[in-house]
């Protein structure tokens, strides 16, 4: 036997949704008699008719896929949103780049393979943003004819 109304009324008595409404099932009877907003209150005090509690949204994925970041997981290129410097900031791109050269010129130097004004000649075009990487540099100072030996 449809509740409907029964279950219309203990919405608008209680104040939620009708999903969230718990009928008894060994009372139907007694509950498909009741038609009055009065018969429903006592039906709700007797607890033939409860509030269920509101359904959460689980947080334990959640909790999982943050517990994988900090290990360092789940952070690849196409997990990324964002430019590209929101990962790797543009002044840490280029502290790596100008360290890499400099330690590729004062190798050369100390090797005697470069003289020292072509060093610091040189030295001066990394800070200034010539090369793009240690490659570029090697194939600039061949081209160029810069090597001693």
């Amino acid at each position: 036997m449809p509740l409907t109304v029964q279950r219309r009324l203990a919405t608008e008595i209680l104040k939620v949704g009708a999903s969230r409404i718990w009928i008894n099932p060994t009372r139907t009877s007694e509950i498909a008699a009741a038609i009055t907003r009065e018969d429903v209150r006592k039906l709700i005090l007797d607890g033939s008719i409860k509030v269920q509690p509101e359904k959460g949204i689980s947080r334990v994925r959640a909790r999982e896929r943050h517990r994988k970041k900090k290990l360092g997981r789940r952070r690849g290129i196409g997990s990324r949103k964002g430019k590209k410097g929101a990962k790797a900031p543009t002044k840490e791109t280029w502290m790596n780049l100008i360290r890499a050269l400099r330690d590729r010129l004062k190798e050369l130097r100390h090797k005697k393979l470069i003289e020292t004004k072509t060093y610091r000649r040189l030295y001066k075009m990394a800070k200034g943003g010539a090369f793009r990487s240690k490659a570029h540099l090697d194939v600039y100072i061949k081209e160029k004819g810069l090597l001693t030996r």
